[in-house]
């Protein structure tokens, strides 16, 4: 289960603050939201929850008007159980003393909570999380000891997960086993969240909770204890948060995506802006290693297929790309002489972080690119780059997928000065303005590509063709309408379309062409001819008009290699280019048939189980 978790005491009303963090994390998941207070005085723990997203059920069932200064919440992206308003957290245990929020997955719940039911604990959900309060319960009602419960409790958990306790008397208590698990330190507050977009609005100021450790929480005197599974203090540094990831408010536009998607001509500036000395010192590991693996999830992975390009071309230097979630199969012979660069949006995907243990257990040196510097992948990797590209929400990537092209593009420069190649990339201040200003061109009159929208609404199938570089945009691109529009999209390498994809060709068919004017254009112009002559509608998106194209999205235009001057772009940042009208289109269409951009159903922003 992906979710968020949170809990706080302090010296405020608890539920409000709960389900503001909750709206803040509810890109985590969205199925349904979950609070629990204790009511000072009675001691007695009080749950409401339901399906649906935070607004919705916070105004039928009054989340926010729940008393008491101590409490926990949850979003959930379910994963064991259907999505039911029994299924939804907070989960008290069957004497209602404790309560719980849990993000991950209990491989061992069936076995526990057979365990329990024999012992007479009953169950009113279909999860594994569930078991975690009886077992919790069980284990405190015979030591009467918080810390000795936990530690007990932790020893029987087989799985990665996070979770928030809350006892009958107002203390709280966590633990953390390969789930994200942040402790915000106010003034007079105290949280536990999945990530610092849980508390960012009440403090700057957070602990990092390391894996293997428990967090007690004192709600009276608002102080706390973090000891590890064995119950032996640890020692833990509190880290200033940076204020950027305060600012998630969609301001004048109508959802997070839009709103991120138009702030790409300024994250493409800032992109690895805060970390060019890494940069430099990655470019130097990189063209020492023996091999070079490069990792990623989703549009991630699509990034890595782009820098393999880039580094061939500009770097001089070959790379092996593997899906995170396959890397497992394909690292018999990784060595300590071998190098991994993991790419993440938010460092806490599991299966990137899965494949990033693989490397490290074999000695790899192991270099992070993420947004959030604060994540479990930068604590694990041996050197970090930040996109610095500020709080995504919108649960499809659209300004970290330019930001960690960028990034890339940054790192095969730098290989290509090492290694003497004079092939022109995007290096410098210069090239770094023009492309935010093509960007900003592309996004400044987007009513062609809203009419287009209207007009392919209702279309069944798209395809989407690129060749060379391209072809990973074209992967991304159909990522970008499956998971926005819900229609079903695939990109195509154009030179494949002969070896079987010709076949799904026909009139009820849109094919979009990445076909800039570089080295690729004219066999990608072939490519949109074979398409169009089996009935197929074009879509090309070119800086350069052609009869072949049914509909035409226009990009700035960028010179070929052998003449490229100060006057237009390098050709490299192309892929960086046509992804943008795609997105555009993406998230018009969504609006065209009724689906939420922000969130699409059934995915959720941080995949934090396997």
């Amino acid at each position: 289960m992906c979710c968020s978790i949170i809990g706080y005491c302090g010296t405020g009303s608890a539920a409000p603050i709960l389900v503001n963090g909750l709206r803040r994390m509810e890109y985590r998941g969205y199925d349904s939201v979950g609070v629990a207070t204790i009511e000072s005085g009675d001691g007695r723990i009080t749950v409401r929850k339901g399906t649906g997203k935070v607004g919705d059920v916070n105004s039928a069932a009054r989340l926010d008007e729940m008393p008491g200064r101590v409490g926990i919440g949850h979003t959930r992206w379910s994963t064991h159980g259907g999505i039911t308003d029994a299924n939804a957290h907070p989960h008290p245990s069957s004497s209602g003393k404790i309560a719980i929020v849990h993000n991950g997955i209990i491989k061992n719940f069936a076995e526990i909570k057979d365990e329990l039911v024999r012992d007479g604990y009953t169950f009113s959900s279909e999860t594994d999380s569930e078991v975690i309060a009886n077992l919790l319960q069980k284990n405190y009602t015979r030591t009467g000891n918080i810390k000795e419960s936990m530690k007990d409790t932790v020893a029987r958990l087989q799985g990665d997960y996070a979770f928030v306790a809350m006892f009958e008397d107002g203390r709280m208590a966590a633990a953390r086993f390969h789930e994200p698990l942040m402790l915000g330190v106010g003034r007079d507050d105290l949280f536990l969240s999945s990530d610092v977009f849980g508390f960012i609005e009440y403090t700057d100021e957070a602990i990092y909770v390391e894996n293997g450790c428990i967090v007690i929480v004192d709600s009276d005197k608002i102080t706390f204890d973090v000891l590890d599974f064995k119950g032996s203090p640890v020692k833990y540094e509190i880290t200033k948060v940076s204020k950027e990831f305060g600012d998630t408010y969609k301001g004048e536009y109508a959802h997070f995506t839009l709103r991120e998607i138009y702030e790409q001509p300024e994250s493409v500036l800032r992109a690895g802006s805060k970390t060019e000395q890494n940069i430099r010192e990655a470019a130097g590991l990189i063209s020492r290693a023996d091999r070079i693996y490069l990792t990623g999830s989703g549009s991630s992975y699509n990034a890595v297929q782009v820098a393999k390009h880039l580094f061939a071309r500009f770097g001089k230097t070959s790379i092996e790309t593997v899906m995170s979630s396959e890397f497992q199969f394909v690292s018999e012979n990784i060595t300590g002489h071998d190098l991994l660069i993991a790419v993440s949006q938010s460092g806490e995907s599991a299966d990137v972080l899965n494949a990033v243990r693989i490397a490290k257990n074999a000695k790899c040196t192991v270099i992070a690119v993420t947004n959030m510097l604060m994540s479990s992948l930068v604590h694990e990797a041996d050197m970090s780059i930040g996109m610095n590209c500020g709080p995504e929400i919108g649960v499809a990537a659209t300004k970290s997928f330019t930001s960690q092209m960028v990034v890339m593009y940054k790192i095969a420069a730098e290989l290509g000065r090492i290694k003497g190649s004079d092939r022109r990339i995007y290096d410098g201040a210069k090239d770094a303005a023009r492309l935010s200003d093509a960007i900003a061109r592309i996004l400044e009159d987007p009513t062609g590509i809203q009419r287009m929208a209207r007009e392919i609404r209702d279309v069944t199938d798209i395809y989407v063709l690129g060749r060379g570089v391209h072809y990973p945009i074209a992967t991304e691109a159909a990522l970008k309408i499956k998971e926005l529009t819900y229609i079903h999209a695939e990109g195509i390498a154009g030179g494949e379309l002969k070896h079987g994809p010709l076949a799904l060709m026909n009139p009820n068919v849109h094919v979009i062409v990445l076909n800039p004017d570089d080295d690729t254009y004219e066999e990608m112009l072939t490519s949109a001819t074979e398409t169009r002559a089996r009935g197929a509608k074009i879509i090309g998106i070119s800086d350069k008009r052609s009869d072949v194209y049914d509909y035409w999205i226009e990009i700035p235009t960028g010179g070929r290699e052998a003449d490229a001057g100060d006057e237009v772009l390098p050709p490299a940042p192309y892929p960086v280019l046509e992804i943008i009208p795609i997105q555009i289109l993406a998230y018009y269409v969504a609006l065209e048939r009724n689906t939420d951009p922000d969130y699409p159903r059934n995915l959720a922003k941080s995949v934090t189980v396997k």
